[in-house]
Formats: C-alpha cells, sequence, structure tokens
C-alpha cells in the first residue's frame, strides 16, 4: 500500500508563514519536429527577505520552472494566497539562476513589492538546515487528491531531511509536480520560521529533493540586500 498522506491543506487555522508560499505561472514554448507549442508552466515559489517586517519583492523558484521562458514579452506572475480572499498577483523578472537540475533555484524579482502588512515575508536561514530537527515542505502539488490539480496550497508540516549531499539534499516530506519551486522551512530555536531551501522535485510517496539555500547563498544575498 502507499504510504499515508502526511500533508495538510492551507487553512485560517495553518502556520501563518504559509502565507508566503505563492503560485508561480510562467508562459512558455517547447520546439520539436519543427514546430514551435507554446504551453504554461505551474510552479510555486516563495517570498523572501533580508529584512523580516520589511516589504519584500524578491522571491525563490526552482531553475526548471523557467527553463522554456523564451519571451519576454509574456509576463511571469506570482500570486499569494491562490484562491483564497485576499489574495496578491504580481509581475516577477528573473535576475539570476542556477542554470541547471543540479542547481536547481532561480531568484527573480517582483515589479511591485508586497507590503509586509498584506503579507510577511520568510527571512533566509543563517546556516545549513539542521538535519536532526524537522522540516516542512510546501507548494502547489498538482495531484489530484488534497492539492487539487494545484488549486490549493498544501503542505507537509513534519518531515525529516534524510540526506544533505550537496549540491541537493533529500527529505521525506510529501510532495507533488506543481510543488517545484515551493519552500522548505524550518524553526529557529526561537521558533522563526526560516527558509532553507527550494523544492526541486518529489514523487508523491516520500521521496522530495530540494536545493538547500546554503548551495545558492552567495548568489542570492546581494539581491536581497
Amino acid at each position: 500500500a502507499p504510504p499515508a498522506d502526511t500533508r495538510q491543506a492551507y487553512s485560517a487555522q495553518a502556520p501563518q508563514w504559509l502565507r508566503a508560499i505563492g503560485k508561480l505561472t510562467v508562459p512558455g514554448s517547447i520546439y520539436h519536429n519543427g514546430h514551435r507549442s507554446h504551453l504554461l508552466e505551474d510552479c510555486s515559489a516563495t517570498l523572501v527577505t533580508a529584512f523580516p517586517g520589511r516589504q519584500a519583492d524578491t522571491i525563490v523558484t526552482a531553475w526548471h520552472c523557467l527553463e522554456n521562458y523564451d519571451d519576454l514579452s509574456k509576463p511571469i506572475i506570482f500570486t499569494l494566497l491562490w484562491g483564497e480572499a485576499g489574495a496578491v498577483e504580481r509581475e516577477a523578472y528573473l535576475l539570476a539562476d542556477g542554470g541547471s537540475m543540479a542547481f536547481d533555484w532561480a531568484l527573480l524579482r517582483l515589479r511591485e513589492p508586497v507590503r509586509a502588512q498584506d503579507i510577511v515575508a520568510l527571512s533566509i536561514h543563517p546556516a545549513r538546515a539542521d538535519a536532526q530537527q524537522s522540516v516542512a515542505m510546501a507548494g502547489y502539488s498538482r495531484d489530484k487528491g488534497l492539492g487539487e490539480l494545484g488549486n490549493r496550497l498544501t503542505f507537509d508540516p513534519a518531515c525529516l531531511i534524510t540526506a544533505q549531499t550537496a549540491p541537493v539534499s533529500n527529505s521525506d516530506c510529501r510532495a507533488y509536480k506543481g510543488a517545484s519551486g515551493g519552500a522548505v522551512v524550518q524553526l529557529s530555536a526561537a521558533g522563526i520560521p526560516q527558509f532553507s531551501g527550494v523544492i526541486s522535485e518529489g514523487d508523491g510517496a516520500g521521496i522530495s529533493t530540494f536545493v538547500p539555500v546554503e548551495a545558492f547563498r552567495s548568489s542570492i544575498k546581494p539581491h536581497l540586500n
């Protein structure tokens, strides 16, 4: 039998840091057999900041979510609280990325910042996530069950890092396609949620790969400052 689904769906009773996880819609195209096909890639992304409590204009997602983005005239759209009252939508553009699945991260800038009064952005983990402590993983999984085909934010509230091998780490968190670009979050000793990595892929059965923020801290820090 498949393992039990340990995820929960976002609700008003869920941890407030989940409000910083949004849905990313990326227009793209694929050229195959002499024909170009247009598509929309639905992923997840996280609003982050270097200064907690201030407005934020930077999001982190997975590189492969932007792999087929080739027309700068078509906007990338980031939506917080997708399908919820008070949803916040912003246009975004690329700042930097890892350039491959091995370094599956990308940093984007919002054309208009999000006020802290509306959504509190996640601060960046100052070190490497502690494998001895639990993490949470959140994104818009496109499974037919709890994720409602990517229309509902889901999160695995307490799972474990099972391997830390550069440049990626593994966990036993539950995530499906669509959660890519979502957040791995670990609480500090004071209980503050900290962005600890970006989801790269999940098999929906308890093996999820993520890129730890430690792997791209030097690239993200100048843009956050």
